[in-house]
C-alpha cells in the first residue's frame, strides 16, 4: 500500500478544520498538508444538518473566522449562509484543492523512532490507504455524525406514524398539515419548532424539563453601523470584541448571582410571551438548574416565543410512558396525538472523530487523557485537537487551537526539533471533567471522554481573554512542553541496538 507523507494532516473539513488549514497556510508557508475528510463535502455541522430552520445559536462576529469578516446583514444567520462563508474561505485561501474526501480516518498511531504519525483510513467506505505527518490536527468534531442520540423509547414499534431524528432529515420528512410532537427542549427543537410550525396542524414541544430560553434580535444594529461607517476589517474587530466581552460579562454574572440571572432570563420570557405568560405556562420555562450549567437557547427575534402567542406551538412538560398507535402516552396519563414525532434528543458525543489512537503500539483510551492547555493532552506527542467553548462560539477556541499549533510548527523549525509533548510528572493529580456542564450529552460521555487537571496548565478554561494570552503570549516552554531534537527511540529498538555486535 502506497503511503503519502505530509508535514501536517488535518482530519475534518468543517468549521474548525478549514480554519486551521487557512491558517497554517499563511502562518507556516511552505509546509505541505492534506484534510482528510469523512463525507463527500465540506463544511461539516453546516453541511451535515439539514432540519427546517438550522442556523448558528452564536453570533457571526465571534463564531466567524478572526481573520474574515462576516459580511452578512444578520448576526444570527441560517445554516445555509454559514456553510456559504465557510466554503468561500476555503477558496479563498487556496485550501479545497488540499481536501480529500471520502477518507474517514479510523486510527491513527505514533511511533518515536520515526517522529512521525501513521494516519490509517477507508476511501470511499472500503479501500484502506494510509498517511503519515509530522504533526497531526483533530479538527472532527467532538459528535458522532453518523447519528444522533435516541432513546429507547418503549412501544416505539406500535407507533403508525413517522419518526425521525433531526440528523437524519431530508426534505421528504412530511409535516405540512401535520401534528407534530418535538421531543426535546434543547438549542435543535427551540430551533425547529417555530420553523415548521408555520406550516403544520400544530407542534408540541415535549420537554422532560425546562430549558433557559434567551429572545435575541438576530441582526446586530451596532454592527450594521460601525459597518456603514468603518473598513470592514475594522468593524468586524470591534464588534467580535464587543460580543467577546459581552459575553464573558454574562457568563460571569450567571456564575456569581445566578438567582440574579434566573429573574432577567424569567422577566425576558414574561414579557416575549405577552398574554400567554400564565403561571402555568411560566413553569414550562423555570429549569432546574442555573443558568449557564446547561448551554442557553437562543431563539431569533422571539420567534419561539411568537409561535406560542399564535396558537401554533404548545408546550408539554412531562414524560414518555409508551408510544402508542397514534401518538404518545405520558406518565401523567396524558396523551398526545401525532402523525410525526421528531426526536430532538441530543448528540452523541465522541473524541477524535471515533479513531483509534496508539502510541508505540501502545492503545490510548481518550478517557486516560489529560489535556493540556485545553488544547493538547499529556504523553502524546505533536498533536493537538480543537474543542471548542462551552460557554461561547466554538470558533474563538478554534482559531487559538490553530494559530498556537503554528507558533509551535515553526518554533520546531526554528530550533531544530522534531518533538513537541506536554510530560505529566505527576500522574497522582487528580482528574476532573472537561467541563462542568450538566447536559444529557455532557452525562451521558463523561466516562470516556478525556479529562482536566486540578491546576495549571491542565486546566480547561471557558475564558477567552485568558485562553488568548496563554495561547497568544504564553512562552512555549514552561516547563511542562517537552522539546526534542531527536526523538526517543523505543525501548525494543534500543535493545536490539545494544544486542547488536556493529557499532552504530
Amino acid at each position: 500500500m502506497a503511503v503519502e507523507h505530509f508535514d501536517v494532516v488535518i482530519v475534518g473539513a468543517g468549521l474548525s478544520g478549514i480554519g486551521a488549514a487557512c491558517h497554517l497556510g499563511v502562518e507556516c508557508p511552505g509546509k505541505t498538508f492534506v484534510l482528510l475528510e469523512g463525507r463527500d463535502r465540506s463544511g461539516g455541522t453546516w453541511d451535515l444538518f439539514r432540519y427546517p430552520g438550522i442556523r448558528s445559536d452564536s453570533d457571526m462576529y465571534t463564531l466567524g473566522y478572526s481573520f474574515k469578516p462576516w459580511k452578512g446583514p444578520k448576526s444570527i444567520a441560517c445554516g445555509a449562509s454559514i456553510l456559504d462563508y465557510i466554503r468561500d474561505t476555503a477558496r479563498e485561501h487556496d485550501v479545497e484543492r488540499h481536501i480529500r474526501f471520502r477518507h474517514r480516518v479510523r486510527r491513527v498511531s505514533w511511533s518515536s523512532d520515526e517522529a512521525r504519525w501513521t494516519v490509517e483510513a477507508e476511501r470511499d467506505g472500503a479501500t484502506p490507504v494510509r498517511f503519515t505527518c509530522n504533526f497531526l490536527m483533530m479538527c472532527a468534531g467532538y459528535y458522532r455524525y453518523e447519528a444522533g442520540y435516541t432513546p429507547q423509547f418503549p412501544g416505539i414499534e406500535r407507533y403508525r406514524g413517522t419518526v425521525v431524528h433531526p440528523h437524519n432529515w431530508t426534505d421528504r420528512v412530511p409535516y405540512q398539515g401535520k401534528r407534530v410532537v418535538v421531543i426535546g427542549s434543547g438549542a435543535t427543537a427551540v430551533t425547529l419548532v417555530p420553523e415548521i410550525a408555520q406550516d403544520a396542524a400544530h407542534v408540541t414541544m415535549l420537554q422532560r424539563s425546562p430549558t433557559y430560553i434567551v429572545a435575541w434580535p438576530d441582526e446586530d444594529a451596532i454592527a450594521n453601523r460601525l459597518r456603514r461607517r468603518l473598513p470592514a476589517k475594522i468593524a468586524y474587530a470591534l464588534t467580535r470584541w464587543k460580543n467577546i466581552l459581552r459575553t464573558l460579562y454574562f457568563y460571569r454574572l450567571a456564575k456569581r448571582k445566578p438567582e440574579f440571572m434566573k429573574k432577567r432570563i424569567f422577566d425576558g420570557v414574561r414579557m416575549a410571551l405577552g398574554p400567554q405568560a400564565s403561571a402555568d405556562m411560566l413553569k414550562h420555562f423555570a429549569p432546574r438548574y442555573n443558568p449557564w450549567d446547561q448551554r442557553l437557547c437562543l431563539t431569533p427575534n422571539a420567534d419561539f416565543f411568537r409561535s406560542i402567542r399564535q396558537g401554533r406551538t404548545s408546550i408539554v412538560t412531562d414524560e414518555i410512558e409508551t408510544f402508542t398507535e397514534g401518538g404518545l402516552k405520558l406518565k401523567s396519563g396524558a396523551e398526545l396525538a401525532a402523525d410525526l414525532v421528531i426526536t430532538a434528543t441530543g448528540i452523541e458525543l465522541q473524541s477524535f472523530g471515533g479513531a483509534e489512537m496508539a502510541i508505540d503500539g501502545r492503545h490510548i483510551e481518550p478517557a486516560n487523557l489529560i489535556s493540556y492547555k485545553g488544547a493538547m493532552y499529556a504523553d502524546v506527542p505533536n498533536f493537538v485537537s480543537v474543542f471548542g467553548y462551552t460557554n461561547a462560539s466554538w470558533t474563538l477556541k478554534a482559531d487559538l487551537i490553530a494559530r498556537y499549533a503554528c507558533r509551535l510548527i515553526n518554533y520546531m523549525d526554528k530550533h531544530g526539533y522534531r518533538r513537541c509533548m506536554p510530560r505529566n510528572s505527576e500522574p497522582a493529580m487528580a482528574r476532573e471533567p472537561l467541563n462542568d456542564f450538566t447536559s444529557g450529552y455532557f452525562a451521558r460521555a463523561q466516562a470516556r471522554m478525556p479529562k482536566q487537571g486540578s491546576r495549571e496548565p491542565w486546566r480547561v478554561h471557558q475564558n477567552y481573554v485568558k485562553d488568548l494570552l496563554n495561547f497568544r503570549f504564553g512562552g512555549l516552554k514552561d516547563g511542562v512542553m517537552e522539546f526534542d531534537r531527536r526523538a526517543p527511540q523505543s525501548a525494543v529498538a534500543a535493545r536490539a541496538r545494544a544486542d547488536s555486535p556493529v557499532s552504530p
